[in-house]
């Protein structure tokens, strides 16, 4: 199962949208197998299902529920697929194409791909393969580093505070 997030900010992602109905269509992937999210994105599948926007519960409930994770590159979407051990497959928006004010998720693309945690997909030709190569990529697991960093700041607010 497969699930797509574009996010919620004011910018479309058509181009995912319209590459995942493309590979639906051809018969590579199942149309029951897919659902969208597909925030402000002005064209509307015709492949499979989807929704504009979900509630948080609804989102968490998807994440959950699939095995795949097709994101835009926001940390957010990014950092809650990888804590639920999912496959993320990343696609960052770009500013030629309308889907946001500048090109950064390229580069957190790609540092989330260095790390190998998500498979990255530059140009969305790459799709196809990359959602066949996330069948036997060995995805490393997210470690938070939230208690060591709140430890080494508890040390240091603790030496002020002498």
């Amino acid at each position: 199962m497969i699930f797509i997030t574009v996010g919620t900010q004011k910018f479309q992602f058509n181009r995912l949208l319209k590459e995942m109905d493309k590979l639906v269509e051809e018969g590579f992937i199942i149309a029951e197998n897919v659902f969208a999210q597909t925030g402000s994105s002005t064209y509307i599948p015709q492949n499979y299902s989807f929704k504009a926007f979900l509630t948080k519960e609804e989102l968490n409930k998807q994440i959950e529920a699939n095995d795949l994770i097709i994101t835009h590159a926001g940390t957010g979407s990014i950092i809650n697929s990888i804590k639920s051990r999912k496959k993320v497959i990343g696609i960052p928006r770009d500013v030629k194409f309308g889907e946001h004010v500048d090109n950064h998720q390229y580069e957190i693309v790609e540092q989330f791909e260095n790390s190998s945690m998500i498979l990255a997909v530059k140009n969305i030709q790459e799709l196809k393969s990359a959602i066949r190569d996330s069948e036997n990529f060995k995805f490393k697991k997210y470690i938070s580093n939230s208690e060591k960093f709140n430890e080494t700041l508890n040390e240091i607010l603790n030496r002020w505070k002498k």
